[in-house]
């Protein structure tokens, strides 16, 4: 029972640190944008409502949303917009038309997590840095090279793995909620009726009398829940214990005190509104607050990078993009892994962002477009998943996820005044991906519908074979097949050119399933063609590693013998050349034939032993 007790002490403690990092470093500019924006006339009424507007906005959206009803949607254990896609196509599974939709919706959703990937380092570590202005203003043209310099040590740290330095996330996190809470007391003690602004009634009054204003500073307000999703991505990791005890014992009470502290010190300094966090501090605190606020933004940054790797990961084994070169950096942890295409990819485009927006305030507009669309497309999925999955009654479904629409809604029609600011930059990096994602899906799709169109039936093949059998060499040959019940290519090269066959045969196809998890029991099936020759299909979610030797170990004791020292892997390397009046626009065969031309090979991404792996290569018109 102990055990049980500091375990979740300590899951907790690191959930504070990666699920919460993101969240907790909102303090640091969202009661800026908001009254910094110009639409709030400074009065002590506006600053009542407004607040009352964080507080109820991080309630509702934070709390009920994400925290209540969100995190009971796990997919075998795992959150995130893939697994709640999952779930929901897996729910609509009898409706293909819908399914496609909602497959189309939740891809789009995932293309602009990118988006925001490359927002949040970006105005997280700059808001921290330009922390360093309200020491001395002299101190202005280093917040951006101090950012750049910042950001590029925290990528290039990427491909040593992160559980060295990850048990510091936790504690490291843990400080800074202290010291928020801490910084945000000191002013509410001196004007303790800010306290009031808790009462719904100032946020009611505040859009009441001022609808118009309202929806314009919703865009600012939403900075205050960026990082919301990580709630959910992060189930996987901790569970949903750990990271709603942090919530409400820590991370809630915290951010409350925090952004009421800043209201209170606007009470009696209307000024401070050029950065009321870093003016809660007095002098002395202000350079270990700087030090203090760009490791928690660090931190933020972190998690959403290892996310960024995660989520790739998945979207590849679901076939939305093709294999890349994935690093493991962890012995223990195979969740812990360096994708040098992601990693690079997203610091060019962060570098890019801060260059070109300059500031936190002007990434602030970039800022909530791609997070509240991606809180919107939660929202519809998770009415399938209730509706559909969970077979609640359509009345319910609609009451609980209605409210969070209309919300979600109202949230996202307002960052679209933001749009021409900068909300065109998170929009654009997600349009491109799922453009890529959308590409490579489809080009599969015309690949393997022309392979098979060509493909001979394997059972027929075999038989005719056997009437007059190539000479059998001693070992066994692992021919590597997209479609079970068909010749692989490599094999006819082979025939053809060695004239040789072996002394058993298997013909493996690879299958990724919408589920997360697929356990070793339900990894293989087997069916024996004869003549040592096995047909073998494999099993594996999209969380899984697939593992071809591992898997086929499993099968010894189906009559299939195979010795790892005298197996062969042969491959069929594609080339793909694009045609005029194929089944995409041309730029689109182009692009897809460059994408299946830079994938890793095949051979890493199932874990093949190199010196046992034959690659045969062929042309293939689409």
């Amino acid at each position: 029972m102990q055990n049980q007790k500091s375990s979740l002490a300590a899951l907790t403690i690191a959930a504070i640190g990666v699920v919460y990092g993101d969240i907790g470093t909102s303090v640091l500019y969202a009661v800026k944008e908001v009254f910094g924006s110009g639409h709030v006339p400074f009065t002590h009424a506006n600053v009542y409502g407004v607040l009352s507007i964080f507080f109820w906005t991080l309630t509702v959206i934070v709390s009920i949303k994400y925290v209540v009803l969100v995190l009971r949607a796990d997919n075998n254990g795992e959150g995130g917009l893939i697994a709640m896609l999952a779930l929901a196509s897996q729910a609509v599974k009898d409706q293909p038309r819908l399914r496609q939709v909602l497959l189309g919706i939740g891809i789009f959703g995932t293309a602009l997590f990118y988006g925001d990937g490359v927002i949040t380092p970006a105005i997280s570590v700059l808001s921290a840095v330009e922390g360093l202005e309200v020491i001395s203003p002299a101190f202005k043209d280093w917040v951006i090279p101090l950012t750049i310099v910042i950001l590029l040590a925290l990528f290039m740290v990427q491909k040593r793995g992160t559980s060295g330095i990850g048990r510091f996330f936790g504690p490291i996190t843990l400080v800074w909620f202290f010291v928020l809470a801490v910084l945000g007391l000191s002013h509410i003690v001196h004007h303790p009726e800010i306290l009031q602004a808790l009462s719904p009634h100032h946020a009611l009054r505040f859009i009441w009398q001022q609808p118009g204003t309202t929806f314009i500073i919703l865009g600012a307000v939403v900075l205050c829940v960026t990082g919301a999703e990580a709630l959910y991505a992060d189930l996987g990791h901790f569970g949903k214990k750990p990271i709603r005890i942090a919530w409400f014992t820590v991370v809630m009470p915290a951010l409350t005190i925090n952004y009421f502290g800043q209201g209170a010190l606007l009470l009696s300094t209307p000024e401070a509104v050029k950065n009321p966090f870093y003016l809660m501090a007095p002098d002395w605190a202000l350079i270990p607050l700087v030090v203090l606020a760009t490791l928690a933004t660090v931190i933020a940054s972190q998690a959403l990078i290892t996310g960024a790797f995660s989520v790739t990961k998945q979207v590849v084994q679901l076939g939305y993009l093709p294999r890349l070169d994935v690093q493991h950096t962890s012995v223990r942890d195979t969740g812990q892994i360096y994708i040098p295409a992601v990693n690079w990819g997203l610091f060019i485009a962060i570098v890019l962002a801060v260059v070109m927006f300059r500031s936190s305030s002007n990434l602030a507009a970039a800022y909530g477009i791609a997070v509240t669309l991606d809180m919107l497309i939660t929202t519809v999925l998770t009415f399938f998943v209730i509706r559909y999955g969970w077979k609640y009654p359509l009345a319910l479904c609609v009451a609980a996820t209605g409210i969070f629409f209309i919300v979600d809604l109202a949230f996202f029609a307002s960052n679209l005044l933001k749009l021409l600011q900068g909300g065109w930059f998170p929009l654009l990096i997600g349009g491109l991906i799922f453009t890529l994602m959308m590409t490579w899906k489809q080009g599969r799709a015309i690949l393997n519908e022309k392979l098979k169109s060509d493909a001979i039936d394997l059972r027929s093949f075999l038989e005719s074979v056997f009437v007059s059998p190539p000479v059998r060499v001693e070992g066994t040959a692992v021919f590597l097949t997209a479609e079970p019940g068909t010749v692989p290519n490599a094999m006819l090269h082979n025939l053809k050119h060695n004239k040789v066959l072996h002394e058993h045969n298997l013909f493996v196809t690879v299958r990724h399933h919408e589920v997360p998890w697929i356990g070793l029991d339900r990894r293989a099936e087997i069916e024996s063609l004869g003549h040592d020759c096995w047909q073998v299909v494999l099993h594996y979610g999209f969380k899984n590693d697939p593992d071809v030797p591992r898997a086929l170990d499993q099968i010894r004791t189906r009559g299939c013998e195979i010795e790892p020292m005298t197996t062969s892997y042969f491959l069929s390397r594609d080339v793909v050349v694009p045609t005029i009046g194929g089944g995409m626009a041309s730029w689109r065969e182009k692009l897809f034939a460059q994408m299946h031309h830079n994938a890793s090979g095949a051979a890493d991404f199932l874990n093949l032993p190199s010196n046992s792996v034959v690659e045969l290569g062929s042309k293939v018109e689409i």
